[in-house]
């Protein structure tokens, strides 16, 4: 047992207590700083150069978080942090890592002080709670209040801070209006389910960013198979295969003695014969559009050609998956039935009004119109060159995210700091009513959220201090007087360096956005904070090699 122990010290560094939290909350903070620069909607870009060369412009958190290569283990609870807010919530990334890092510091402070990190844990998730059910109760605008330009503000304020900035108006409509096409009803009762990843988004570049358009219908990035075939199929029936129709082969392995070489021409003709019966089980359905993931096979194409039929191979399976959900088609995998028959059924077509293979700047993409189970939306973006086309994919995909959140919770928030500001004040006031210990963390809570109004001050080029007083003043008074309820709004206005009422200047962002990304920094906050010992093992050695060093010491 002893032996044992000591081959763990050996093989290993243990650090412990002060030293550990300190080297955690300094790893947070540098992750901070990378993106707190590139916060609000004078944020700026980072340029990401990778180990082979390729280059990446921008300014949302997840993305350049994504492209660190991150060693610190604390850190990376960060980076892991940025990508949950982007899958769960898909804006808000850089602010929650800023918030995280912060109550961070601000713990440290406080362990510092002989203030025991489960009393700051505790105080922690009490703000946390108390946080999100002011803001439920508090902040949010009612449901029957929204309306379609508040659904365009929330989009505009997403891409705000973006590369696409100055044609945000023209965005936030595209962005609406695709998910109004996408939207329907939830089994929540009243609600609606907006699915933005039916919403496919290509990128073309060439022509200018205002040339971007939306299509009702899902684009392919593919062509036909085959210039002879028509480009143009109305009353479209569509086949979702997943599978490539090539020229049946025997497997391998299978031998065949043949005496004769009109037994070799036969097995021959049979193998075309089963190809061609496959294609004809599936023509025979009505099929008059075929969407393949694999290859299809020149004779395969003769028939489909023969037929008059539309048919497109190597379509990806995101896509095919996609396109039988909005058709209403059967997304096959093989033509086997359960008795292990080759059969096709006309139930299991896909129906669209049209399918055409339009061209777009230089390239030429399949369209399905009007497709008949739900409704489908494409967004096909078009910029200068490919960072710039990027990047405004990553705007499109945040702004759909915020409309999507704003429309599935029916609740929105004033933005610019109002929300941030507004919790400081009430948590401040709501930590001098307790008695106990965890008023001190609730306090350290409270003060760390205004790292979001001064960073987006900073970012400005505006006086912080100055701005963050004025504006905790307004939010003071509006909880503290009835009358001045309306101060509940007030945010920065970073153009001209002012506070002003941000719920009539249209600057709004989704309410569920502000509750997870206080929660999901509360959690990542605390799971660091809860860190007292550090083993860090040393990597193994070569086998024999340990052997080697007892031989040389006289043990064996």
């Amino acid at each position: 047992m002893s032996g044992s122990i000591s081959a763990l010290t050996v093989a290993g560094s243990r650090t412990s207590g002060t030293p550990i939290r300190t080297q955690n909350v300094m790893a947070a903070n540098a992750i901070a700083n990378i993106v707190k620069s590139s916060l609000g909607p004078v944020g700026l870009d980072k340029m990401l150069v990778d180990d082979i060369g390729d280059v990446t412009v921008t300014n949302d958190g997840a993305t350049i978080l994504k492209l660190l290569d991150v060693e610190h283990p604390a850190a990376r609870v960060l980076v892991e942090l940025a990508q949950l807010q982007d899958e769960e919530v898909g804006d808000g990334t850089t602010s929650v890592v800023i918030i995280a890092a912060e109550l961070l510091k601000n713990a440290d402070e406080l362990v510092k002080q002989k203030i025991h990190p489960t009393s700051i844990i505790s105080g922690y998730r009490l703000a946390c709670k108390e946080s999100c059910k002011y803001i439920q109760n508090n902040l949010t605008v009612g449901v029957d209040d929204l309306r379609r330009d508040w659904l365009e503000n929330a989009a505009t304020t997403s891409m705000s801070s973006k590369l696409i900035m100055a044609d945000s108006e023209f965005f936030s409509r595209m962005v609406v209006d695709a998910c109004m096409l996408v939207k329907r009803p939830s089994d929540k009762r009243g609600g609606v389910s907006v699915p933005i990843k039916t919403i496919n988004v290509l990128k073309a570049h060439g022509k200018s960013a205002r040339e971007s358009l939306l299509i009702q219908g899902y684009a392919l990035n593919c062509t036909v198979a085959s210039e002879a075939m028509p480009k143009k199929i109305t009353n479209a029936k569509i086949a979702c295969l997943d599978f490539s129709l090539q020229k049946t082969k025997m497997k391998l392995g299978v031998q065949v003695l043949v005496n004769d070489v009109d037994q070799l021409e036969a097995i021959r003709q049979r193998e075309s014969d089963i190809t061609k019966e496959r294609v004809q089980k599936i023509l025979a359905t009505g099929a008059n559009v075929i969407l393949c993931t694999g290859g299809i096979d020149d004779i395969c194409l003769k028939y489909f050609i023969e037929a008059k039929a539309l048919a497109v191979r190597r379509v990806k399976k995101v896509d095919l998956k996609r396109i039988a959900k909005a058709t209403g088609a059967v997304f096959l995998t093989s033509l086997t039935n359960m008795e292990g028959e080759e059969t096709f059924e006309s139930s299991s077509l896909g129906e669209a009004a049209e399918v055409v293979q339009d061209q777009i700047s230089d390239d030429e993409l399949i369209i399905v119109k009007g497709p008949k189970a739900q409704s489908a939306a494409s967004i096909i973006l078009r910029g200068p060159n490919d960072f710039y086309c990027d990047e405004m994919e990553r705007s499109i995909h945040d702004a759909l995210c915020a409309v999507q959140r704003v429309l599935e919770s029916k609740s929105a928030v004033a933005g610019g700091g109002a929300v941030e500001a507004a919790l400081s004040i009430y948590l401040e006031n709501f930590a001098t009513s307790l008695s106990s210990r965890e008023q001190l963390a609730i306090a350290e809570f409270a003060r760390s959220l205004l790292v979001i109004p001064k960073t987006l001050a900073i970012n400005a080029a505006q006086d912080a201090t100055e701005l963050v007083a004025k504006l905790r003043s307004y939010h003071n008074e509006s909880q503290t007087s009835s009358e001045n309820d309306v101060y509940k709004w007030y945010g920065l206005d970073l153009e001209n360096g002012e506070i002003r009422d941000n719920l009539k200047a249209g600057v709004l962002e989704p309410a569920v956005s502000k509750i997870k990304s206080l929660k999901f920094a509360t959690e990542a906050a605390i799971t660091i904070l809860r860190i007292d010992d550090m083993i860090k093992l040393d990597p193994e050695q070569k086998a024999g090699h340990g052997y080697q060093q007892a031989y040389d010491a006289g043990e064996l």
